[in-house]
C-alpha cells in the first residue's frame, strides 16, 4: 500500500506522542503535516538528546515517565533503549543517515576541510569549538580528538542540545561547530562549511521505534512506515540525509 493512502479506519482518532532528537528534525518537520493530513492521526512532538547525561535526554525523559509512543533518534542511542527494554521488540527501523559537518557563522569564510590534516588544523586554530553532548559530541570527545592526538589542545564546549552548538556559532560564542549535517542545514545564522574527511567520518544513522507499552501501537507503526517509505526520501535528501528505510538486522 502506498504510504500516502494509509487506511484511516483504525487510526483516524489516534493521538500519537513522539520524542525526537535534533538530527532528524528537519525532514520530520517537513513530512509530519503530510502524514497527519493523509492519515487523520494527530501527532504531539517533544524533543530530547539521543545520548548523554542529564534530564534532557530521551532516555531520561522515558525513565521519569514522560509519555511517548514513538522515538526517533540516533541508532546508537536507540540501541541503549533496546538494551534497557524501553522499546517494543522488533519495531526498530533505520530511516536515514547523515555525516558530520562543520558549521560556521553565516557569511564567514569557509575553512579547508578536504583532508584529515586540514580539519585538524582548523580545530587547533579555533578559539572555541562547539559540539552537542549527544552522539556526535561523544564521538568527537572520546574517539576522534584522541585519535588525532589533540584532545588536550582544542577548546571544546559541549551543549546540552544539538541546536545549542550552531547557536553558539551564530552568536559568536564559538568559531565553529561540529555536528550532523542535517542539524546544520536548518539551523539559523550558520552555514555548512563542508563535511569532515571520510577517513574520520561518522555517518550517523537515525532510527525510529515504538516505545514499549504504547497504547497507540498501530498508529505508531504507521508513522514509522511512512517515514521509512519512498514518499519521505526527497525530504530526507533535502535535509542532508541519505534514506535507509530498512530494518537493521545486524
Amino acid at each position: 500500500m502506498n504510504a500516502l493512502s494509509l487506511d484511516r479506519r483504525t487510526t483516524s482518532s489516534a493521538q500519537l506522542k513522539v520524542l525526537i532528537s535534533g538530527g532528524f528534525s528537519g525532514p520530520y518537520e517537513e513530512l509530519l503535516p503530510q502524514f497527519e493530513r493523509t492519515t487523520g492521526i494527530k501527532v504531539e512532538t517533544g524533543s530530547g538528546s539521543s545520548q548523554g547525561t542529564g534530564p534532557q535526554t530521551i532516555a531520561a525523559q522515558l525513565a521519569r515517565g514522560v509519555p511517548a509512543d514513538v522515538v526517533i533518534m540516533s541508532r546508537e542511542g536507540l540501541e541503549e533503549l533496546i538494551k534497557a527494554k524501553r522499546i517494543a521488540a522488533g519495531t526498530d527501523v533505520d530511516l536515514a543517515q547523515t555525516p558530520l559537518g562543520v558549521a560556521v557563522r553565516k557569511g564567514a569564510p569557509k575553512p579547508d576541510l578536504s583532508t584529515v590534516e586540514a580539519f585538524k588544523q582548523v580545530l587547533l586554530k579555533a578559539n572555541v569549538v562547539a559540539v552537542p553532548s549527544s552522539t556526535s559530541g561523544i564521538y568527537m570527545m572520546n574517539d576522534l580528538l584522541p585519535r588525532l592526538g589533540i584532545a588536550d589542545q582544542v577548546n571544546i564546549k559541549r551543549t546540552p542540545r544539538g541546536a545549542g552548538a550552531p547557536a553558539m556559532v551564530a552568536s559568536g560564542e564559538a568559531d565553529l561547530a561540529v555536528l550532523p549535517v542535517s542539524e546544520i542545514l536548518h539551523a539559523p545564522g550558520v552555514e555548512l562549511a563542508g563535511k569532515i574527511a571520510q577517513e574520520i567520518q561518522l555517518d550517523q544513522p537515525f532510527a525510529a521505534a515504538l516505545v514499549a507499552g504504547s497504547t497507540q501501537a498501530e498508529a505508531g507503526k504507521r508513522l514509522i512506515a511512512f517515514l521509512a517509505s519512498d514518499a519521505a526520501a526527497d525530504a530526507m535528501r533535502k535535509g542532508g540525509m541519505e534514506p535507509l528505510g530498512k530494518r537493521r538486522r545486524d
